[in-house]
């Protein structure tokens, strides 16, 4: 039988890094790049719910995420392309988070990973 070294960590978060840290899970296990700046962007695209894109840029550059709406706008396009964005409409364009990752934003929130590594035996041997 294989001995399997457990961590447990339970901590109380606050909304934005609870979502954040959401975010960024789904990043990292699908193996996509995202800068904190980013990161940011999308934690508050995911409080804020759909929005139209030029309200979102200026709730971005005033929460000081981005210092121009037009670094927001590039955040978002990049964003889109890793298809963490979508985008709704063709004239007044509206963004969202990408329904499909699944994060919660309201009421109480309890994220449940569970991740294993395990050797081979092959792995072991070579120890």
């Amino acid at each position: 039988m294989a001995i399997v070294n457990q961590v447990t960590k339970k901590i109380r978060m606050n909304l934005w890094d609870i979502v954040k840290f959401q975010i960024s899970m789904h990043c990292n296990f699908n193996k996509i790049s995202v800068s904190d700046l980013d990161l940011n962007c999308l934690t508050l695209l995911a409080l804020s719910g759909e929005k139209e894109i030029t309200d979102f840029c200026m709730i971005a550059t005033k929460q000081k995420i981005f210092s121009s709406d037009q670094s927001v706008r590039n955040s978002l396009t990049k964003n889109e392309k890793k298809n963490l964005i979508t985008k709704i409409n063709k004239n007044r364009k509206r963004i969202k988070l990408n329904p499909d990752m699944n994060i919660q934003t309201s009421g109480n929130i309890l994220l449940n990973y569970k991740c294993i590594r395990v050797d081979t035996e092959k792995e072991q041997t070579n120890s």
